[in-house]
């Protein structure tokens, strides 16, 4: 048996990769489980309790600022879990027909980012470092729909898993976050547009 699987545009996939997941949850801090039939979400998605970690490493770095950015849901008594898959997994929804919420700052994504992505940041570059978009919600609502299928990524996925976790919590039933970030996203080769695309090709002539 071939030790790979193609996809569309030239991406490959291990064959024994587990079958994609029926269901993405979100869990509540009261114990239930908000889930939402999803063809599409791979169950090697991490698990929950290292996704906690994660949320725990990305507020301690971001401060003050990731601890503002879910007080709505300590008001709302919401602790969301997003599932979060590798950046290959995230290209496979992405051409499934998921789209891509790239959560990382004006500059950073006009620097380069995920082919077909849409920029709404989750944290502004200030003098002193980072601060909450505040109209981070008002912003992606305007945009897509409650049930819309969406993935999420930002430079390295601290700011992603953030962004994620709110969504879900503010009522977004198809949230996948992506693990690595558009780092990863372009390491391994996946389509970018913007002017590292463009400095590549140069390089490259």
């Amino acid at each position: 048996m071939a030790s790979e699987c193609s996809l569309a545009h030239g991406v490959s996939l291990p064959a024994h990769r587990p079958p994609l997941a029926f269901f993405t949850s979100c869990r509540l801090r009261h114990g239930t489980v908000c889930t939402r039939a999803n063809h599409r979400v791979v169950a090697a998605a991490r698990p929950a309790g290292a996704v906690r970690r994660m949320l725990g490493s990305a507020r301690a770095r971001y401060g003050g600022a990731g601890v503002a950015a879910l007080r709505s849901e300590r008001s709302e008594e919401v602790d969301a879990v997003p599932p979060s898959v590798p950046v290959r997994v995230a290209y496979e929804l992405q051409l499934a027909g998921h789209r891509y919420l790239d959560v990382r700052t004006e500059d950073e994504f006009g620097g380069g980012h995920p082919a077909g992505a849409v920029n709404i940041p989750y944290m502004h570059s200030t003098g002193s470092g980072m601060a909450k978009n505040s109209h981070f919600l008002e912003q992606v609502s305007a945009i897509f729909g409650r049930d819309d299928e969406i993935i999420i990524g930002c430079q390295s996925g601290k700011r992603s898993l953030m962004a994620a976790a709110e969504l879900c919590s503010a009522g977004f039933t198809a949230v996948t976050d992506i693990a690595g970030g558009f780092s990863t996203w372009r390491e391994n080769g996946l389509p970018v547009n913007g002017r590292w695309q463009r400095s590549q090709h140069h390089n490259l002539s």
